[in-house]
This record gives structure tokens, sequence and C-alpha cells, in this order.
């Protein structure tokens, strides 16, 4: 359950949920997401921990078992995963960045760099954080047209995010508002999917997760236990970044206010006297050209709110702001990021899994054996055959390549992320953000439901449920089961897309002349790509239905082996399982093994027939044993 937890409660929670809110009427948001956590994303959870937990396959396995023509929504929500985890890692490399940055004192973002004793405009009509996050971190272009060019200090850190995230999937995990703002379908789109985004729901990887636990774990247990943890350190990170929020709006606005005190004082002394509110009407009363070539500014604290922080750079100005007020700034700077970072790469491992997991259950991966899938290998010469946590694999050779599908999976990772690392970077994430993980998930996580509701059976599913955890699910898992969970995820599904359709999608692009973010729209090819990641996420569904459904595409899967391979498929897995499986199919395994040793030679080991076992005993070829 800790491990789900952990992969649960992440940078969702802390980075993306409080933008949503600004972006999305405030506290109204909350009102969506509460409806979407208590009827969509709670049963969800139980249905993809409990199909994981009873099938013990991951996210393709499980599809094929329930029938056939569902094969497509395990391949989906690789598809989706891979999306996401292309700039998910993206947030992890500016914690790392942040993280380097700490080290100095004072904090870059502390005050505004000076040239010629003089304070840079940007940062004089942004803030010290805005301007280290726009302007250092990212050096930001003005638009999507124009890409910037990479940004080799991002490029590094993503780097080095991608080898930390591979060495812990190599090594293992334990190394490892506005109310009228809810009348927009876009905001329950919003919500459903940070519900999702959140418990990591259609991603495949708690099918993966609940595959791993013991067949009778209470997962009703967990599930209510997850959700609630998540839900309240969500909506608490949140409370925190408003707070501060409205904390670097004041600062801004107090700011602005002496600004115009200076220039009053040197004009009319009198005036300078004034209080805000008479000082706002004072200079709005000048006509715009006259006052801005006098150099006055209008001081509006809601607006200063508004344009303190938003976007996908909400919570790392934020808490910047934050840090730099504390004494020992540093200090708390370094351990703040390091807890984002572990928060990151938690998730990020967990999301992996997922898609890992898919490619592991793919027929061809199945003639590949352990160490090309994970990387992790080692050489026993006195045996003459390598020896791979509880597997063997003979080989004539005395090399063996280090190549791995995690490795490769992490460099094409790497190379996708680079065009992250661009001054367009966090444009691109943003539409990544929008378009990759939104409609896609909402129309997996339907056909999930109809799957295990309609296809597989709500009755079957609710026994497995008793058989496994001693508890029947009632009124409340049946209703949103059968009725209300589908028909608001096709609710909001439909309206969605008409949205989509009818309004124009926009960006928040900086102004660097103004210090502030604008609205603009996403040019055409943009918006080409953007449909180019939605139609990515749906189309697998489509396509393995159609080539099953008229036998172009024949079916063929060994179940039981599916398990085995799960069980064992990546080093990340070895400690969370232990023996779960171990009297699960004992008695059918020990003749595979004692029959497959025989034939590999090794000594004492028992054929068919019952000839001697090696001195390894019952345990020293575990699971399964591949020839090269």
């Amino acid at each position: 359950m800790l491990s789900i937890i952990g992969y649960s409660v992440g940078l969702g929670n802390i980075w993306r949920f409080p933008y949503l809110c600004q972006q999305n009427g405030g506290g109204a948001f909350l009102i969506p997401f509460g409806v979407m956590l208590v009827l969509e994303g709670i049963p969800l959870f139980l249905i993809e921990l409990g199909m994981g937990q009873k099938m013990r396959l991951g996210a393709l396995g499980v599809w094929n078992n329930v029938h056939p023509w569902l094969g497509g929504l395990g391949v989906a929500s690789a598809t989706v995963t891979f999306f996401v985890a292309l700039y998910y890692n993206v947030i992890i490399t500016w914690c790392i960045y942040y993280l380097f940055s700490s080290i100095n004192y004072p904090l870059p973002w502390a005050e505004c760099p000076k040239l010629n004793n003089t304070e840079l405009p940007e940062c004089e009509k942004a803030s010290e954080t805005a301007y280290f996050w726009y302007r250092t971190t990212l050096d930001i272009s003005p638009s999507m047209d124009d890409s910037g060019g990479l940004k080799w200090w991002i490029v590094l850190c993503l780097f080095i995010a991608w080898v930390s995230v591979f060495f812990i999937v190599m090594k293992g995990i334990q190394s490892s508002g506005k109310v009228e703002k809810l009348y927009n379908p876009n905001v329950w789109l919003d919500a459903a999917t940070q519900v999702f985004y959140s418990f990591g729901l259609a991603f495949g990887s708690l099918i993966a997760f609940g595959s791993y636990n013991p067949p009778k774990n209470n997962c009703v247990r967990d599930v209510i236990l997850v959700s609630f943890c998540n839900a309240l350190t969500a909506i608490y990170a949140s409370l925190v970044v408003f707070a501060i929020l409205g904390f670097k709006a004041m600062l801004s606005f107090d700011k602005c206010l002496a600004h115009n005190k200076e220039l009053l004082d040197a004009m009319d002394p009198d005036k300078a006297k004034l209080i805000p509110e008479e000082m706002k009407h004072l200079i709005m009363g000048l006509e715009p050209v006259r006052a801005n070539n006098l150099g006055f500014e209008v001081c509006d604290l809601s607006k200063n709110l508004d344009q303190a922080a938003e976007g996908t750079g909400l919570a790392f100005i934020v808490f910047a702001q934050a840090i730099v007020e504390l004494p020992m700034s540093p200090f708390w700077s370094i351990l703040f990021f390091t807890m984002l970072l572990s928060l990151g790469i938690g998730s990020q491992i967990g999301i992996l899994e997922g898609m890992l997991c898919t490619i592991f259950d793919i027929d061809f991966f199945k003639r590949i054996s352990k160490p090309y899938l994970t990387g992790e290998w080692e050489f026993d010469f006195f045996q003459n055959y390598f020896t791979l946590s509880k597997f063997a694999f003979a080989s004539s050779s005395s090399k063996i390549s280090g190549f791995s599908v995690s490795g490769v999976v992490c460099i094409v990772c790497f190379f996708m992320g680079l065009i992250f690392c661009t001054g367009a970077g966090q444009y691109w994430l943003g539409l990544f953000d929008s378009f990759a993980g939104t409609i896609g998930l909402v129309m997996i996580a339907l056909l999930e439901t109809i799957a295990v509701v309609f296809i597989y059976g709500h009755e079957k599913f609710t026994n497995d449920i008793y058989e496994m955890t001693g508890y029947r699910p009632g009124l409340y898992w049946q209703v949103t089961w059968r009725v209300i969970g589908p028909t608001i995820m096709t609710v909001i599904l439909l309206s969605s897309i008409i949205a989509k359709i009818v309004q124009t999608p926009t960006y928040m692009a900086w102004d660097k002349d103004k210090g502030i973010t604008v609205e603009m729209e996403y040019p055409g090819w943009v918006l080409g790509i953007a449909l180019a990641i939605v139609l990515a996420s749906v189309l697998p569904i489509i396509a393995i239905f159609l080539l099953r459904r008229f036998q172009i595409l024949k079916f063929d899967v060994d179940i039981h082996q599916g398990a085995i391979r799960r069980i064992e498929t990546t080093a990340s897995t070895k400690e969370m399982i232990g023996d779960v499986d171990e009297d699960y199919d004992s008695n059918e395994d020990e003749d595979e093994e004692d029959d497959i040793a025989c034939r590999l030679g090794v000594p004492g080991g028992k054929g068919p027939m019952g000839q001697n076992r090696g001195p390894g005993g019952p345990k020293g070829f575990k699971m399964e044993v591949m020839e090269f």
C-alpha cells in the first residue's frame, strides 16, 4: 500500500492541482474535484487495483483476458503513460535545477539582477521569483513559434533526471473560486483528469501494482486509505500555495504603491499622502498615454493576485517566494526541492512501471531474457550460466549485452523530451498536459468501467472482491460502477470534445516588456500536433478491436506464463512481492522447473520422471528458466 501511496501522492498534488484550481475558479474547483473523486475516482481505483490483484497481470494481460477485442485498452494506457512520462520528468528536471541553485547564498531569486547598478526592467515589472523562473531558469520565448533553441542547463538536468530514473527502475523500488466557471465543461474535464492524474488511474500502473499484491490482500481498504491521503494532500498543498500567493500579491501591491508615491512626491507632495484607493482613482483618471509617460502604474490588489503566478510554473514561483522570506533560506530551499524531487521520482517510477508492464506483456518480449529487459545481470563464472534474481539463464558465451528495454525507453524519452528544453519548453509542456492526459484518459477510464461491469460482469467482479477481501461491495460501489460513473464520464467526454472544437485552445505566453503572462492562441500547426497526441491514445483501442474482430490479428496469449512473467518482470518488483506466489502455483511450477533444470544439465536436477534434483533445492530455479 505504501508503494501505491508513493505513486499516487506526488507532484500532481503539489504542482498540478494548485494551478488547476487557480485556472478554474479557485475554491469553486473543489466542487467538481470532490464530485469526480467520490463518483468516479474511488470506484475506478478499486476496479483497477482489484482486477490487477485478481488476474496478477499487467494492463495488457488483464484486458486481453477480459476479452481479446479489448487488448487496445492496454496499448492506449501505455501510450498515454508514455506522453505523460515525457513531460513529468521535466518537472523533476526543474526541481533539480532549483536544487542546484539553492546552494548559493543569497538565493539567486532573492533579488533582481542589476546592470550598471540599475535593476533590469523585466525583473522590476515582474518580481524576483518570476524573473528567475521565466528568464533565468527557462529563458522563455515570447511564443510557441519561436523555439529559442536548446538551453544547455535544462538539457543537463533532464539527462540527470532520466539517468536517475533508469537506475532506480533497474535496481528496484526500494532504492527509489469562481462559481460561474462550473458551467464550463473544460472545468469538469480538468477535475476528472486531475483525479485520474492524481491517483494514476487509466495509466495501467495501478493494475500492475495490484498484480504484486498477495491474492488475499484487502484492496478495498487500500483504495479508501490512499484516496483520502491523496485528496487531503492535494487540498492542503493548495491552501499553502494560495496563502503564499496572496502574500506575494500583497508584496507586489506595496511595491507598486511605493513606486507611485515616489513619483507623486516629486510632482505634488500633498497628493503623495493619498490613501491607496484615492491614488488608484487619481491615476486611472489620467489619460493612459500621459500616465504611461509619467511612469505611473495602476495598483490593483485583485489584478496582482491574478497575475502573481499562474500555469505550470505556479508552484515554483510561489514556493520560491516563501522560501526567500525564511531565515537560512538556502537550507530550507534544499529541503523543499529535495522533497519535490523525491515525490516526482516516486511517481515517475510508478508511471514507467505501467508502460514497461505493457511492453513486457507483448508476445515478442517473451523471447528476451530479463537482462535484456531491465539491464540488471551478473555472471557466475563457476556455474557457466547467468544468475539473475531468482532466475537462471543458460549461456554458451562468456558475455552478455547490458542492453535493456528499460534503458531504451529512458533514452527515447530523453531525446523526445528535448523539446521541453527549448525556450518554448513550458508552452509545449502545457500543451502535453492539456491534451495527452485529458480526453484520452477519460475515454480509457470509461471503456475500462464498461469492460469490467458489462463484459467481465459486475457480479463476477463483486464476487472476486469478496473472495479476496471478505468484503462484498455494496450499494455505493454498484451504483457508481453501473450507472453514475459511466454516465458522468460519457457526458464529460462528449461536452469537452464539443467545447474544444468550438473554443480555440489558448496558452499563456510570457511578455517580458510587461512582466506578465498574456493569453495567446495556439498556432494551427501546433493544434495539428495536439490532435495527433489525442488520436495516438485513442486509435490503438479502435485498431486492435478491428484487427481482432475481423481476425486480421490472431490472439494467442498464455495467461499463466503472462502471470509468471509479470511477477518477475523487473528487478523493481522482486522485493515487493517476495514469495507471494510461492504457494499460489507451487505444484505446477515445481514440475516445470525440475524438467527444465534437468534439460539444462544442472547437477542433480530432477527430470519429468523424478530424476535427482540439483543441490540448489526446490528454490534453485524459481518461476522460469529460459534458454538462449
